[in-house]
């Protein structure tokens, strides 16, 4: 959500801190806030004023009319607050139908002052800009301000003056007051707009011959511009409303929200009640809550929330354990319910989802059962059939009751079969499944010419109707057909998916091009991208620069933004510079309000419709869709979106609208056109916007409205029927009727689902609506049945024809899609067994990371795993990292490190350098491991003594591997040997084949000293011992990790890390060019060349 209410104390502390004013604000930063924990003696020491000022204490947790309770202790000292502390300090208090405990108080000192010193201002925002209201009677007995104050409006963009304050708003203000007054609001409306707050009321505001006082203080801020205010808000917490507790699985919630592309949201309403909801998606979640409520479930009603935007398994699985755990902490005497809903959603993958919900039940079995809980499942969207039947598998797995239902099922259904209203269907008819829509044994495409046209068609030559040009002066006149099969796009965002998606939209709907002409990504350079046209490929240029874009695709009038939310208002902006422009989408939710609003001021006075922001879009059957809206194809058609049908309809959320295209479909004779406007407060174009468009629009014949608690805008609807400037029939229905149920208030998913006054409720609205004439159901349960009758009876008169059904062309389905759905199987390209990232957590053999790290198995552990695929012994990952440390490095005259060095001299870069040192390692520098672990093994395994072994490999003419050193010898021991010896002999199980090369050591170095094993023998040798002897390796496996090599990787990797070593020394030693000098090379050249 986006405004949310922040406590006097924060409201005050960024008052204090930035305000920019000629007035004199007096007790600056002069508050303390009082818990239950809070030891007097040490605030005393703190604020030492409290000491020797009169006092005023009040509650701080969003509490309106405090005064009027009897909430706030005035002109006491410190001993006084305490006691009247003493009987209100962790109480229970009723505060209108909330009921809560009084726990956080904040203490001020008292202002003397006189009842005409004291007055009320109040700052909040509208669509149009922001309204500052003052009365010049201020203080608890104010009254109904909207009715008795003077208003002054400040434009979107606009800026406020004294001049204009003192004008309007502060005539009836002594002459004295009037100069601190208006320098104070104009400085209090510059810090409400510089740190975003929504909502900002001060009563009273005194002033004093001392200067101005800021008494009593309510504010809210706009959340999502936290990425531009965090260095000015810091840490804000915000509190609950009164009557609700701040529960710790709500923040944790809201951490994994804060954390993730996705949203989750979770609302605890009654931690004791046995109806528990996990629903998809912002509007259906208040859907589902609103059927609860209309069914008497209001007091049983657990919880809200909603998680929606495509979350990952783990990040559902996370979700939903943590409801899952509320939910079995206390016993209900009448077992419970958990009501696992949704819409049909447009891009999220309902299995992946539902496989983290799976998971979750699994491990909360017990528990679920020892509480007798029923499970009831309904959803629809990409792969939901897996989805369900994975859902439907565990309940017969697990033994707990789980009811399963897809699309054929109404949304709703499932929750009067939860509460017992309706009976539960033994067998549900079975969707059928995606493939079955998308792989017809049909022609390959169906021509465009013998599609049956649909009454509602534009006739040939209509196409789409630009924005009439307006009077000379007026503003621009927004077109009345926003879509037709002609539309060209922009994709801004690298959404290929989505993109894919339109294009085969575009060819089911018979389409002779792509209504995508092109794409926008500022993070890359020009190129085009690949997709699929039908059954052939075809490329989308990509740019990434807008000017170019639109300069090269002149026929291109709509702009479909995936911007995130930090850039959608900048690459919003600069698209309404290009007149060819005259729709723009905007899917990015969390877009802050002060921004939404210049770009609807822009928008409005060029022309531009706005669809969205937090919207997925909206859809024209038969001509174009945006992005994701109406889901895969599977979907499309199903809901019959590939042709027009005769129904129009407006929603806000995305989600619903899909939904809406069901039931639509299944009732009626399809959609004509359908969009969702967008969940936030201020949406880019309205209901009345899109209802008018429909209703100058030949080709509907009625009007579907999905209205939702919050704003005014329904109201217009309701003046347009009773003017008669809509007279096709319209049915409407509000959602969040649950709203005025509750105790306490509830933000839902959407921002703008917050109703601020009684007009904003759903209820009234929904009211409303049905006295102006519009058909209102009893419940959304029944929107369905009364859009059916509706049509019915448009039919019965002859208004609707329906058009004959004809099949649409297939549309092969992509690989990785039929791959999920487990359609085809293709042999893999890679294996591995080693390491598996694809999860929340990175995998290593088997072993997740965080628990690599709390095993402390070091690097030695981490390279058994990855290596050896095995947990080894503390012993086993000592020796690999001493190993390690051992060969890292001997000095710069070896082969790869020489190399290492010149390469490093010629300038090449680290990898050149390094490789360049690599490539000399084999049985002659560094390779010797492998090769000592093979001989020494193939002697010892034989039965070969050691004289004999020394006496065949003479014979032969071969060298010992792992024997011989060119400077240490047995006088001159190499100590490495020395260190890793005495490890090994301490801590290895058994050294058979290292006792049997140190015998063969005695012999040869008894020829001559130098020839003693080395370190890369006593590695190798040693190694063997380790893989034979640890118990975690049978013998074959022991031998088969020698014979592919992994020994001499012990070498190469330890010796990596001094030859790095080198190549940044000679960097850091500014080294230059290598030339080997003359001296030091011997020229042999043949004597005739010579002469």
């Amino acid at each position: 959500m986006s405004a949310k209410a922040i406590s006097e104390q924060t409201g005050k502390e960024f008052l204090y801190k930035y305000i920019c004013t000629s007035a004199a604000v007096q007790n600056r930063f002069r508050y303390a806030n009082v818990t239950p924990e809070t030891d007097f003696d040490r605030l005393a020491q703190d604020h030492p004023w409290l000491l020797t000022e009169r006092l005023v204490v009040k509650p701080d947790q969003l509490i309106k009319r405090r005064g009027k309770l009897g909430l706030v202790g005035v002109n006491l000292d410190l001993n006084g607050v305490r006691d009247w502390l003493k009987t209100r300090l962790m109480r229970e208090t009723t505060v209108g139908k909330a009921k809560g405990v009084l726990k956080n108080f904040l203490i001020e000192p008292f202002v003397a002052h006189k009842q005409e010193e004291e007055f009320y201002v109040c700052i909040y925002a509208t669509r149009e800009g922001d309204y500052v209201l003052f009365h010049h009677e201020g203080g608890v007995d104010v009254g109904d301000v909207d009715a008795k104050a003077q208003k002054l409006l400040v434009g979107v963009d606009e800026k406020i003056s004294e001049d204009a304050v003192k004008k309007q708003l502060l005539s009836h203000v002594p002459a004295d007051r009037r100069a601190v007054l208006a320098s104070f609001v104009v400085g209090l409306f510059n810090l409400y707009e510089d740190l975003y707050f929504t909502y900002l009321e001060i009563n009273p505001v005194v002033v004093t011959k001392d200067g101005v006082f800021v008494l009593d203080m309510a504010a809210k801020i706009d959340a999502t511009a936290d990425y531009l205010c965090k260095a000015k808000w810091g840490e804000v917490e915000f509190p609950p409303p009164f009557g609700r507790e701040a529960y710790p699985e709500e923040a944790y919630i809201a951490d994994l929200d804060a954390k993730s592309g996705a949203s989750l949201k979770l609302t605890l309403l009654n931690p004791r009640g046995r109806i528990w909801t996990m629903v998809a998606g912002g509007g259906a979640s208040v859907v589902y809550s609103d059927t609860i409520c209309d069914l008497g479930g209001v007091d049983e009603l657990a919880n809200y929330g909603e998680y929606s935007g495509a979350p990952s398994e783990q990040q559902t699985y996370d979700y939903a354990k943590t409801i899952l755990s509320l939910m079995t902490r206390e016993k209900h005497p009448d077992g419970k319910v958990l009501i696992i809903g949704g819409s049909i959603a447009n891009f999220t993958n309902v299995a992946a989802t539902f496989k983290g919900i799976v998971r979750a039940i699994r491990d909360y079995q017990g528990p679920l059962k020892e509480h007798e809980v029923m499970i009831f499942v309904r959803r629809g969207g990409p792969n939901y059939q897996e989805g369900l039947r994975v859902m439907g598998e565990v309940g017969k797995t697990t033994g707990i009751p789980i009811h399963v239902f897809g699309t054929e099922t109404h949304m709703t259904a499932i929750v009067g079969m939860a509460l017992g209203h309706r009976p539960i269907p033994n067998q549900p008819p079975v969707a059928a499944h995606t493939a079955n829509f998308l792989l017809s044994s049909g022609s390959a495409s169906t021509p465009s010419s013998s599609r049956t046209a649909s009454f509602s068609e534009t006739k040939p030559g209509s196409g789409a109707s630009p924005a009439k040009k307006p009077k000379p002066g007026a503003p621009p006149v927004k077109a009345t057909t926003l879509f037709s099969k002609h539309t060209k796009s922009i994709v801004w965002g690298m959404q290929t998916r989505a993109v894919q998606g339109m294009l085969d939209f575009d060819y089911v709907c018979s389409r002779e091009e792509p209504s995508v002409a092109a794409m926008v990504y500022p993070f890359t350079g020009d190129h085009k991208q690949k997709f699929y046209w039908g059954h052939k490929e075809i490329l989308v240029p990509v740019y990434k620069n807008m000017g170019d874009a639109m300069k090269k695709h002149p026929r291109v009038d709509v702009l479909i933004s995936f911007a995130s939310l930090r850039s959608a208002f900048d690459s919003t902006m600069e698209t309404m510079q290009y007149p060819q422009i005259h729709t723009i989408a905007i899917i990015a939710e969390g877009i802050p309000e002060a921004q939404t609003r210049k770009i609807i001021k822009v928008a409005d006075e060029k022309g531009v419709t706005i669809i969205g922001p937090a919207t997925v879009g909206g859809i024209k059957p038969g001509c174009f869709k945006i992005g994701n809206t109406g889901g895969m194809l599977d979907n499309i058609l199903a809901s019959k979106l590939y042709r027009p049908g005769s129904v129009a309809y407006v929603s806000r959320s995305g989600g619903m609208s899909n939904e809406l295209n069901n039931i639509i479909s299944r009732t009626t004779d399809g959609v004509y056109e359908g969009v969702a406007i967008g969940g936030d407060r201020y949406p880019g174009s309205v209901f009345t916007d899109h209802v008018l468009r429909y209703q100058d629009t030949p080709g509907v014949k009625m009007i579907v409205m999905l209205g939702e608690i919050g704003g005014t805008e329904e109201y217009k609807i309701c003046q347009g029927i009773k003017q008669g400037r809509i007279t096709k029939p319209v049915v409407s229905w509000c959602i969040g009727t649950c709203a005025t149920m509750f105790s306490s208030e509830v933000q839902f998913g959407h921002a703008g689902a917050c109703a601020n006054q009684a007009s904003e409720t759903a209820v009234a609205k929904n009211q409303a609506l049905k006295e102006a004439g519009a058909f209102v159901p009893k419940s959304f349960d029944e929107l369905g049945e009364l859009i059916g009758s509706v049509y019915d009876d448009l039919v019965a008169k002859g208004v609707i024809v329906p058009a004959m059904e004809v099949p649409p062309p297939t549309v092969p389905m992509d690989y990785s899609w039929a791959r999920e759905l487990g359609l085809i199987r293709k042999p893999a390209s890679f294996m591995t067994s080693i390491c598996d990232e694809r999860g929340q957590e990175l995998i290593y053999a088997g072993m997740p990371i965080t628990e690599v790290f709390k095993s402390e198995m070091g690097l030695g552990g981490t390279l058994g795993l990855l290596w050896f695929q095995r947990r080894l012994p503390r012993y086993a990952c000592q020796f690999i990292e001493m190993c390690l440390m051992v060969t890292a490095d001997h000095g710069p005259a070896v082969s790869g490190a020489h190399n290492t060095i010149v390469c490093a001299r010629a300038g090449k870069d680290l990898i050149s350098s390094l490789t360049s040192g690599l490539l000399t390692i084999g049985d002659r520098f560094g390779g010797a491991l492998d090769a000592a672990a093979k001989q020494f093994s193939k002697a010892f395994d034989s039965g070969m003594l050691p004289m004999e072994f020394v006496n065949k490999m003479k014979k032969e003419g071969k060298l010992i591997m792992g024997i011989g050193h060119r400077v240490k010898s047995i006088n001159n021991p190499d100590m490495r040997v020395q260190i890793l010896k005495d490890f090994v002999k301490q801590n290895f199980p058994a050294t058979q084949l290292l006792d049997y090369a140190l015998d063969v050591e005695k012999i040869t170095t008894s020829k001559k000293p130098n020839l003693i094993l080395n370190v890369d023998g006593f590695i190798g040798v040693a190694f063997v011992d380790l893989l034979r002897t640890c118990g975690g390796f049978t013998r074959d496996e022991a031998d088969e990790f020698v014979e592919i090599g992994a020994l001499n990787g012990i070498f190469v990797l330890g010796r990596s890390m001094g030859f790095i070593g080198h190549y940044l020394d000679q960097k850091r030693l500014k080294q230059g060019l290598y030339r080997h000098p003359w001296d030091d090379i011997s020229y042999v050249l043949p004597e005739h060349m010579s002469m």
